[in-house]
């Protein structure tokens, strides 16, 4: 069952995960590689409320306008598709990122050698949400299928988590979408009720 995408955008979503990047020097410099996103993994927005990237959800993205930045920092940015500093392609696992790190940037050598040591081992991608399916289960829960996005950026990253102002956002957009169809179904109830007194 789809549900309205205006009714979910609040801002750009950010989705982060624990991943393994590797470091690499060839002819060209020095690469940091590695998965930004990886499908049906289960990201838990709070109890209750999951979500997971579906295979297909990039197609059509890695072509486009896409940064690699730090922490979402917009003026650190250690690479982009347009220029060929960076490549994004799709596997059977997920969204996988090689960034060209530019080594007359400190910031970015910096970055090199901490992801180099493992001190620096997380992602996180930033999109627009264009198709999703959401499943209400039995036992309460919510689950939230992201068939498609629109990808503006993905970050190498020392903390990933939600944006708290997003996940506030979406678990108040869905409170109030639960209460509307609980509000529905009662007056539907009371309109039964009453043509029964009739």
């Amino acid at each position: 069952m789809k549900i309205n995408q205006e009714e979910r955008k609040t801002t750009r979503q950010v989705r982060s995960l624990p991943t393994t990047f590797t470091t690499r020097d060839d002819e060209k410099g020095k690469h940091i590689c590695g998965h930004f996103s990886l499908f049906n993994s289960i990201y838990e927005w709070w109890p209750g409320y999951t979500e997971e990237i579906m295979p297909g959800a990039f197609d059509g993205q890695t072509e486009g306008d896409v940064r690699a930045l730090t922490d979402h920092v917009t003026h650190l940015v250690l690479g982009r598709t347009v220029a060929g500093t960076l490549k994004l392609t799709v596997d059977e696992k997920g969204l996988y990122g090689d960034i060209l790190i530019n080594e007359a940037d400190t910031d970015a050598l910096n970055l090199y050698a901490r992801v180099q040591r493992g001190d620096v081992s997380q992602c996180s991608f930033g999109f627009d949400i264009l198709d999703e399916e959401v499943e209400y289960r039995e036992d309460g829960s919510v689950h939230y299928k992201v068939n498609a996005v629109k990808l503006y950026e993905v970050s190498v990253v020392t903390f990933p988590a939600y944006e708290d102002t997003t996940v506030e956002a979406r678990k108040l957009a869905e409170d109030n979408k639960r209460k509307r169809k609980l509000d529905a179904e009662k007056s539907k109830l009371r309109k039964k009720v009453e043509a029964l007194k009739c």
